[in-house]
């Protein structure tokens, strides 16, 4: 096959590349087209195999040529210049889906979207991790209700970060090495918080798991979009984000399998210890460990490239993407016929480093300054008037999804518990004036309440006490030993003459209660982890296993229909369907009605996010798409705390409030939805 010069007329019929007249064109597409084949005659065969050189850019070329015009173009108009390079933007987007076109779409995508689908686990895991833990990480660490809550949201807090920073970053320095950066940091302080001990440093390691992590979503979806063509984008991006349903379902999964088995655990003296709980933990941060070293057998995005002036680099990995495709189909034989990609103009960005005799950390701290200028600046175009009125209606699209969905699924397990709560004390049985003489109990205790009772001369041996309460009782030349409680107390009660030999009875469990001749040995001191909830955990398990699982059909769905019916259609019609089902949520009086209602309204509401990834990848240009994204998924962490917040302040109170603003917010998101462009069809920019 002959080696060809793929160019696109823009602007008036102008075939011209940047900076360059008709004739310049034809000698330069010349001169590449006799680089890329020398050796060769004019209907000879360039083969697989055969080195074929890196095709000159025609930008830099030329540019070259001008060095004695610089000081004339120092003074051209700014609003020219960003004309030039939007130009050259517009241009590109056109060549660049041709490329990709003739690349095809096959082993090299389906590789790297099992890549970046590990990546997207691993923020699927993180999302799951603290609720999991927590029912024994309270115990473990003693924590109060304020630090429970404050460890529930910290993971959104640092994702909410992480995004924002990490999606300036991409548009800077690059899609994958930015993602290995925020990955690395997600594996390394998930891999600390399972050791370490006190509630801070496991609070502070989270934060900034979280913050690692963040990156994965606004970059992954930008990343994979750039080597998709545009007939192929809408569904593989929805594909893509089945990986995030896979993670939820792994964490359910290994939460179930690990934190139950408290026979895992071992410690060293009082001041260590390594229960099941954090093994869980360590076994969480496994797919960011993958996805870390599968993502360092892949190249960076080519488009990235070509909009940074980096026009070798990105010719190279796209013949890479197109021969990979062509072995895999069987046509080895094909070649790469692209010999000239256009390039964006770059700004010119003069930095002065000091020289050589400037300190090397003065040196990093201007880099880093001026990194963070150009990635804020980058942030503000985002607000420009050409994209403005987009980015508010982004905005609350997503904080509108965001606060109903997450609002509602934390909330969830939350009502459940409290459900479980009632059903559980309608089931307790209530003893009065009772009188019990030389008994040893040497059973379990469970769901009772003891008022006004005498207990004389009884043992309690290696036994535990779940849910008791012994009100205004009197315990006399009694013996407890080996006890393990929880939910455990002694109200008004007196003891006289009585033993407690390695219990966990602490003196917080004696309200009001008197002591006399009374002795505690061997007490066992600090938080012990709660065994009466073994089977409220393996219900919050399953349901979080059930309701990820669920989504399962909503998410092919919306893979097979995204490129058919539109964006737009996908997340309106998503969320209206979403917006009826949460409100049938206020129907269900039973666990299992629950439990059905919330597994169909996150079928239902997936379509809706998958949408929404996709509309925000293709609304905002290349140089701006991770930037764009970041934010907005800042924004949906945010909103996420928020409705979290508030939904779980009406737990115990009040079914409809929560599912009215929930019903709510999603009404008004899929309304503001119809406002938004429609995007199926277009080019990436």
């Amino acid at each position: 096959m002959k080696s060809i010069n793929i160019k696109n007329d823009f602007h008036n019929g102008s075939a011209d590349l940047y900076w360059q007249s008709g004739a310049h064109a034809e000698r330069t597409c010349r001169d590449s087209h006799s680089d890329s084949t020398e050796g060769h005659d004019e209907d000879d065969e360039i083969y697989e195999g055969e080195y074929q050189g890196i095709p000159r850019n025609d930008s830099v070329e030329k540019a070259d040529r001008q060095v004695g015009e610089v000081g004339q173009s120092q003074f051209r108009d700014m609003a020219q210049y960003e004309g030039e390079r939007r130009k050259d933007q517009e241009e590109l987007a056109q060549q660049y889906e041709t490329i990709l076109q003739e690349c095809g779409h096959g082993r090299f995508q389906w590789t790297l979207y099992f890549v970046l689908g590990l990546a997207l686990m691993a923020d699927g895991v993180e999302i799951f991790v603290v609720g999991f833990v927590l029912p024994s990480a309270e115990k473990d660490m003693c924590l109060s209700e304020p630090n429970k809550g404050m460890l529930g949201l910290i993971v959104y807090l640092g994702m909410m970060v992480g995004a924002f920073v990490w999606g300036g970053l991409a548009d800077r320095i690059g899609r994958r090495q930015t993602l290995l950066i925020s990955l690395s940091i997600n594996s390394v302080f998930a891999f600390f918080s399972s050791f370490v001990q006190g509630y801070s440093s496991f609070l502070f390691c989270r934060l900034l798991s979280g913050v690692g992590i963040g990156g994965s979503i606004p970059i992954v979806f930008s990343y994979y979009s750039e080597f998709l063509a545009q007939e192929k984008r809408g569904e593989h991006l929805s594909w893509l984000c089945m990986f995030w349903m896979i993670g939820g379902i792994y964490a359910a999964a290994m939460a179930w399998a690990i934190i139950p088995h408290y026979g895992w655990s071992f410690q060293m003296g009082s001041a260590y210890q390594f229960h099941s709980w954090r093994v869980f933990v360590l076994v969480c941060a496994f797919p960011a460990v993958a996805a870390i070293a599968a993502l360092t057998t892949m190249p960076e995005s080519p488009r990235f490239f070509l909009e940074n002036g980096k026009h070798d680099e990105a010719w190279m990995i796209l013949k890479q993407v197109h021969d990979t495709n062509m072995r895999a189909k069987g046509y080895p034989e094909r070649v790469f016929s692209v010999t000239t990609i256009k390039t964006v103009k770059q700004m010119d960005e003069l930095v002065d480093m000091g020289g050589d005799a400037t300190a090397w950390h003065q040196r990093w701290r201007i880099k880093l300054t001026n990194l963070f200028h150009q990635v804020w600046g980058n942030f503000l175009t985002v607000f420009n008037p050409e994209y403005r009125r987009i980015t508010y209606m982004m905005m609350a699209v997503w904080f509108s999804m965001s606060f109903s969905y997450y609002g509602l699924t934390v909330w969830f397990p939350d009502m459940i518990k409290y459900l479980q709560k009632q059903e559980y004390s309608s089931r307790t049985k209530v003893f009065i004036k009772e009188k019990v003489e030389h008994v040893t109990f040497n059973f379990t205790l469970e769901n009772q309440i003891h008022r006004n009772g005498e207990y004389f001369n009884n043992k309690f041996l290696n036994l535990k006490m779940k849910s008791m309460v012994f009100e205004d009782s009197l315990f006399e030349e009694c013996y407890f030993e080996d006890i393990t409680s929880s939910n455990t107390f002694f109200k008004n009660c007196t003891f006289i003459s009585t033993l407690f030999y390695n219990t966990d009875l602490f003196k917080y469990r004696l309200i009001n209660s008197k002591l006399i001749n009374s002795t505690f040995l061997h007490n066992k001191e600090g938080c012990m982890l709660d065994f009466s909830d073994e089977n409220n955990a393996y219900m919050i398990y399953f349901v979080s296993f059930l309701g990820t699982l669920a989504v399962l059909p909503g998410n092919i769905v919306s893979a097979l229909l995204m490129d058919k019916i539109g964006r737009l259609r996908m997340l309106a019609g998503s969320s209206v369907i979403s917006c009826v089902s949460c409100f049938f949520l206020s129907f269900g009086n039973s666990e299992s009605a629950m439990i059905a209602l919330l597994c169909l309204f996150g079928g239902i509401s997936i379509a809706s996010w998958n949408a929404l990834d996709v509309l925000t990848v293709e609304l905002y240009p290349s140089d701006k798409r991770t930037t764009a994204f970041g934010f907005l998924n800042a924004l949906c962490k945010l909103a996420a705390v928020l409705g979290i917040s508030i939904f779980q302040s009406f737990v115990g109170i009040t079914k409809a409030v929560p599912i009215l603003f929930a019903s709510g917010a999603l009404a008004v998101g899929s309304f503001l939805a119809l406002k938004l462009p429609e995007t199926r069809g277009q080019v990436l920019q």
